[in-house]
């Protein structure tokens, strides 16, 4: 009993207190107090020095040398490493993926009749077959046969895929001439 009355005085004052018949006020000071608050904090800030200044650069004049041969040589040093790679990525269009061979030589056969001037690859990747259509080094240069080909073949996609680059002898010393 006495707990049901102590609940409903606890439970008045806080229906009253949450309708703003009573004004509980939390502890603490106002902030006006602390309105005119100034601190000076300048000597334990981290100072930095200041930067050099740098002259005015116009194009052609300055003793800033030009930047060509760096600029060729890296860029030789990259061709060189990308000719090294036995690999490159890229992106093909796949035709068809699945794991019906007969389809899969349908697609193509279908592909080499309706697309005769266009490279097709068939390849199998266990358990199932792919249609790939080019060797494109960026996804924008295979739009458009994309669209060419999504007409004939809506299931068809651009997809990543990695490419073995063609070796052939590109030393004159090795090169055997024909005409000897």
């Amino acid at each position: 009993m006495i707990y049901k009355k102590a609940g409903f005085w606890i439970s008045l004052l806080l229906l009253t207190s949450s309708c703003g018949i009573f004004n509980i006020k939390k502890g603490g000071a106002a902030a006006d107090l602390y309105a005119n608050y100034s601190e000076d904090l300048s000597d334990v800030r981290i100072r930095f020095d200041d930067l050099p200044k740098v002259a005015a650069f116009e194009a052609g004049e300055g003793t800033v040398p030009p930047v060509d041969a760096e600029l060729n040589q890296a860029l030789q040093r990259i061709a060189r490493e990308n000719g090294e790679e036995w690999f490159y990525n890229g992106f093909t269009i796949l035709i068809y993926s699945g794991v019906d061979r007969d389809e899969a030589f349908k697609t193509r056969n279908r592909l080499y009749s309706e697309f005769p001037d266009i490279q097709t690859d068939m390849q199998y990747q266990q358990p199932r077959y792919l249609v790939k259509v080019g060797k494109y080094i960026h996804r924008i240069e295979a739009l458009a046969w994309y669209e060419k080909l999504k007409k004939e073949f809506p299931a068809s996609r651009i997809i990543q895929d990695r490419f073995q680059r063609n070796r052939q002898d590109e030393n004159p010393e090795n090169t055997q001439n024909v005409d000897q």
